[in-house]
């Protein structure tokens, strides 16, 4: 499970479980964590102290949150539908054992078919195209563009997915799964994390091949440090909605981490959380995340609905661990997902007035070969 304790992984059993779909209804962040508070996760208070670890107890609880559960979320359509069969919110509450789970036996015969995009470059390029000249009309700042691509499979995922979690700066590397669905992620961007009584997100926008060249020519750009700032002061104006007044403060700007074979630009924003804050309104303030949404994000969100083909489905939501006393939910950013009988995998990025179409498809490809490479355990 991403985020989960590293001390505790190999020591967790499922103790309680909650999943919804749009069609139960009601709202899923209150649902979750009035879901969570009745399994011993009481997370109605953020500011308030945790209770202390107990290694023999209740440890915490997988927390998965899809761009579309976002979206609504956020008071914005849902967009297109979810190209896999998943929940659209899971919540997995989890205890500890003395006794850690066998490991699985290795997977024999695990077969991926080609992918099939669910757009083709040029249409990739006219969506980024449109995004542009609604830029040009003062209709949005930026839109992150995103493509969807599926593959059928034969075999056990799970092993496949788990490759993901090995790949260079994923910080939130691992998997989770349910009846008939899996979701493997090896995100590097944090969308909230909760520590030491301050909230914590740090926005991923910028990518260059990690070469020497490629990072000289990402810190001198101007269009990616436009792109950058843009979704930080989002991000800021986020977490000042559940924040205590005057505490939010950007820790560091346009830092260049790299991820497998790509450098990108990240910053930190904090703040101190506000009393009283439960995890229902915090899901609302920061999903889903702006750095692959865009600005300002209903707006942003809009455009989204009408130019992307199919649904988001696993990618550009919230995936991570909670506890009292901690949250860390990593972005779903290169993440993939399996259900019944076909793998998918989701990538894009940011496209301000200065985009070029060409070049956006070429990056949302580097983007998503890596993951695309390790499941097909290559």
């Amino acid at each position: 499970m991403p985020a989960a304790p590293a001390g505790c992984r190999r020591t967790l059993v499922e103790r309680a479980r909650w999943e919804w779909r749009p069609a139960d209804g009601g709202d899923p962040a209150a649902l979750a964590e009035d879901f969570l508070a009745a399994h011993g996760v009481a997370l109605h208070d953020l500011a308030r102290p945790g209770a202390r670890h107990d290694p023999d107890g209740l440890c915490g609880a997988a927390l998965y949150v899809s761009a579309a559960a976002g979206a609504l979320l956020a008071g914005a359509a849902a967009g297109a539908a979810n190209p896999a069969d998943l929940p659209e919110v899971a919540v997995v509450v989890y205890g500890h054992t003395p006794t850690p789970p066998p490991a699985a036996p290795p997977a024999a015969g695990w077969w991926l078919g080609d992918w099939a995009e669910s757009w083709t470059p040029r249409q990739h390029a006219d969506a980024v195209r449109a995004v542009r000249a609604a830029i040009g009309r003062g209709d949005v700042y930026q839109v992150n563009m995103v493509g969807h691509a599926a593959a059928r499979y034969a075999g056990d995922p799970l092993p496949a997915l788990a490759r993901l979690g090995a790949l260079p700066g994923a910080r939130y590397g691992g998997t989770l799964t349910g009846a008939g669905w899996a979701i493997g992620c090896a995100s590097p961007e944090t969308l909230v994390e909760l520590a030491g009584g301050r909230l914590i997100t740090r926005p991923i926008k910028g990518t260059r091949p990690a070469t020497a060249a490629g990072r000289a020519e990402l810190l001198a750009s101007a269009k990616e440090r436009a792109e950058h700032v843009m979704i930080v002061d989002l991000e800021r104006n986020d977490l000042a909605r559940v924040a205590r007044t005057g505490t939010v403060r950007v820790d560091e700007l346009f830092a260049v981490r790299r991820w497998c074979d790509l450098w990108q630009a990240e910053s930190t924003v904090s703040a101190t959380v506000a009393d009283g804050l439960g995890l229902a309104d915090l899901l609302r303030a920061v999903c889903p995340g702006g750095s692959v949404t865009g600005a300002p994000k209903l707006a942003a969100l809009d455009r989204i609905t009408a130019l992307e083909p199919v649904g988001r489905g696993a990618s550009m939501g919230a995936l991570g661990w909670v506890a009292p006393g901690r949250i860390d939910l990593g972005l779903t950013i290169r993440t993939a997902a399996a259900d019944g009988d076909r793998m998918h995998v989701w990538a894009g990025g940011g496209i301000t007035w200065d985009s070029d179409p060409d070049a956006e498809v070429a990056e949302a490809a580097a983007k998503t070969a890596p993951v695309r490479a390790a499941l097909a355990n290559r």
